[in-house]
């Protein structure tokens, strides 16, 4: 069929980057804060003694540029810092039914919060209340649970060490460890499987183990759009002439070439550097097969070795010393059937070696990945290969060596360290006790699906939400939209109105907090707060901005008054931990030893790194060894990566998780819209389709209605659309049945032709 005209879709040609990330900036800038003084913000992101980007986890280097920012880091701050604003009269002038029809950007769009604010079921409006008002309402709807696990206590990765240490002692001392957190449905596969294969569920490497690497492997996460800053990074890579394999389903620009804005002759010149030296397109849900096929080349490849006399490919002497279960993963490879491999993976047998040669001649390689992998009915079992596959060769605790999970969220990595967890061990729980005269529980609580589920069917009455927007986040929209309307009590901590706010229950109030980039001044004065990136580094973050309403709490002091009001007699002195934030760390530090001297190394331009055993061959498993772990067969999703199309749900790059800045795809060549399908031009011609056409995508009984196809460079077998508008396609009950992680990335698709599309017709 002939390809149909499509607005808003245009080839882009240029490269990652460059004059029109610049021009993004600007434009981000401008529509946002203007010629005010907040502006002047972005020289402080990421600087010493400046804020921590509330975007992604990518570390800072230890000598920080004049700017050290990217693109979706500009649009993240000023988004925060905007001028725009969102008060009483906001609320007055629009109902919830009314703000309900409004789209995911326009609510956020609409400005910062100003006041607290609760909801009036007679006038269908957000009334102000006082903060104490606020509070004792809160308090007495918490108070009311028949069990304190009718309380479900969630977390977004943007809040800070202290305040996420805090909630955790809150919900404790309430009786609970319900701890829905974000990380449940993006790295939680990581934080399940790594423990088992290497003693530790987070990344081995540091950035400087970059400068140091012969190889970079990037599987399932897309740089230019989610972590821009790295694509510096592996700009260097390329520079010193070394391979950096790409393995994903769609072809990203900002995997293939960048222009570094930093750089004035590359921005003079208009040159770029080439990023990939190979790209492997391997189908949506193939990853596992994959993997087990390029470390059943690289066996075949060392035996073919040994039997010409050589010493072999694998790393032998760290295998004996290091490493259990090599003999099983061996016998598991040597089984596997290579037509299954490719039929699974979309790669051919010479693909599959050809990254098993690469990775062969690399003494040091590093393996990043993002959720591309996580994010499967198996995602824990994914990662796992790729542990598997870096133990072959010893790229475990040594320089320019190691893996390297890709997190979202500025701080999820770190909220996680300080007690945000659904599944709390026993010695933590005894110094958290020790530390505050409490008594934790000890029964495991919710994590994200459950917590969904849980309220759903009535059992979970009350949700608190520390920053975030679960409700659309979340797979199944559906089924999360009738769950908040059944609460008792609907609270959110936040900075800018979002459609979770809007899921009134019996009582839902707004709360609104200070911003990473605003000032927080306490009882002692002005403070900082410390975050944990992706490699482990522990650094404090510094407001510097005039807050947007001088009503703003910051988080700490929103979670202290909720815990008073909902304890009457706790046993922690709430007051004194917030009129100085350095009391906090100290009793982070008394919970946690890795937090040793905590204030004083958070004081230390940089901060600190936590111990992360693998990363010096210390293996914080039960036998003290890291486990090769076999994965029975290579279907990472049960079947349904043997459907005709599986779809995976993407960013846009003018987004960010669940907030749209807005609705242009640069990168991508979408411009205006976000109602878009990309697929393989092949597959459209099998199916009788075209570009332009408008499709329903049906996944058994959910559909996204009305859908325009865009052909784009992706695996045959593969679809994407847009999330979070295509997490209606996932079922709650769609997950890891090991991590609890969403199947975002691997549903079974149908496509056909839309509904509306006939019927204007």
């Amino acid at each position: 069929m002939t390809d149909k005209p499509a607005e808003g879709v245009k080839p882009y040609h240029g490269p990652a980057g460059g004059w029109g990330a610049l021009r993004a900036v600007a434009q981000a800038v401008r529509e946002q804060m203007g010629a005010s003084a907040n502006s002047r913000a972005l020289m402080q992101m990421n600087q010493p003694e400046g804020f921590d980007c509330p975007g992604c986890a990518w570390p800072d280097p230890k000598h920080t540029s004049s700017f050290e920012f990217c693109e979706n880091g500009a649009k993240a701050v000023s988004w925060e810092a905007t001028t725009k604003r969102v008060g009483p009269d906001f609320f007055a002038q629009h109902s919830v039914s009314d703000l309900w029809a409004w789209s995911d950007y326009d609510l956020e769009d609409a400005g910062r919060l100003t006041h607290p604010m609760r909801y009036d079921a007679q006038t269908d409006h957000f009334v102000p209340v006082s903060w104490d008002e606020a509070f004792a309402r809160i308090g007495a709807a918490m108070q009311a649970l028949a069990d304190p696990n009718e309380a479900e206590f969630y977390t977004s990765g943007r809040a800070s060490n202290e305040a996420a240490f805090l909630y955790q002692l809150y919900a404790r001392e309430f009786g609970t460890n319900n701890f829905p957190d974000c990380s449940n449905m993006c790295h939680e596969a990581t934080s399940v499987g790594l423990p088992e294969s290497i003693g530790v569920g987070k990344g081995t490497v540091l950035l400087e183990d970059f400068d140091h690497a012969d190889a970079v492997f990037c599987i399932g996460h897309n740089p230019g759009t989610n972590h821009p800053r790295m694509l510096g990074t592996l700009r260097e890579v390329s520079r010193r002439g070394k391979p950096i394999v790409v393995i994903n389903p769609l072809r990203e620009r900002g995997l293939e070439r960048f222009q570094n804005p930093q750089s004035p002759v590359e921005m003079v010149t208009l040159q770029d550097t080439q990023i990939a030296s190979a790209y492997h397109l391997v189908k949506v849900g193939g990853d596992v097969a994959l993997l087990k096929g390029i470390m059943k080349a690289l066996l075949e490849a060392d035996g073919k070795d040994l039997a010409a006399g050589g010493k072999g490919l694998l790393d032998r002497d760290f295998i004996a010393a290091h490493t259990t279960g090599f003999e099983a993963l061996r016998a598991d490879l040597a089984a596997a059937d290579w037509g299954v491999l490719e039929a699974r993976s979309g790669l051919d047998r010479p693909a599959m070696e050809s990254i098993a040669e690469v990775y062969a001649r690399s003494e040091r390689v590093i393996i990043c990945y993002g959720m591309g992998v996580t994010q499967h009915r198996h995602g824990t079992g994914a990662v796992q290969q790729i542990a598997n596959l870096l133990m072959l060769r010893g790229n475990f605790g040594r320089e320019g060596a190691g893996i390297c999970p890709l997190r979202g969220h500025s701080n999820v990595q770190g909220d996680r360290t300080v007690g945000i967890t659904e599944l709390p061990g026993e010695a933590f729980l005894a110094r958290l006790d020790a530390a505050f005269g409490i008594t934790s529980p000890r029964a495991h609580g919710h994590n994200a699906v459950e917590a969904v589920a849980a309220m759903r069917d009535g059992k979970a009455k009350a949700f608190i939400g520390l920053g975030g927007n679960l409700a659309v986040a979340m797979s199944d929209p559906q089924a999360c939209f009738v769950a908040f309307r059944k609460l008792h009590l609907n609270v959110q901590i936040v900075t800018k109105l979002n459609r979770t706010c809007l899921l009134t229950g019996q009582e839902s109030i707004i709360l609104p907090c200070l911003g990473r980039t605003e000032r927080d001044i306490q009882a002692s004065g002005p403070q900082s707060v410390t975050v944990e990136d992706s490699m482990s580094m522990v650094h404090a973050s510094v407001g510097r901005l005039e807050p947007a309403s001088e009503l703003l709490l910051s988080e700490p002091a929103i979670v202290a008054g909720l815990a008073k009001a909902s304890l009457p007699a706790t046993k922690v002195d709430w007051d004194a931990l917030v009129a100085d934030y350095d009391r906090i760390r100290d009793k982070i530090e008394a919970v946690f030893p890795d937090f040793y001297d905590y204030n004083a190394r958070v004081r230390v331009p940089g901060g600190f790194r936590l111990r992360v055993g693998a990363s010096n061959r210390e293996w914080d498993t039960p036998d003290g060894k890291a486990h090769f772990l076999v994965y029975q067969g290579t279907d990472e999703d049960n079947g349904r990566d043997d459907t005709p199309l599986t779809l995976t749900t993407i960013r846009s790059h003018d987004q960010y998780n669940t907030t749209i800045y807005g609705l242009n795809d640069r990168y991508r060549g979408i411009t205006g819209r976000r109602n878009v399908v990309f697929a393989n031009a092949d597959d459209l011609a099998a199916l009788g389709l075209a570009q332009g056409d408008r499709v329903d995508v049906v996944a058994g009984g959910r559909v996204l209605a009305d859908m325009t196809l865009v052909a784009h460079d992706i695996a045959r077998g593969s679809v994407a659309a847009y999330y979070p508008e295509a997490n209606c396609l996932v079922g709650l009950e769609d997950y890891d049945a090991k991590s609890g992680t969403p199947a975002y990335k691997s549903i079974p698709v149908k496509l056909r032709p839309a509904e509306a599309a006939e019927a204007a017709a």
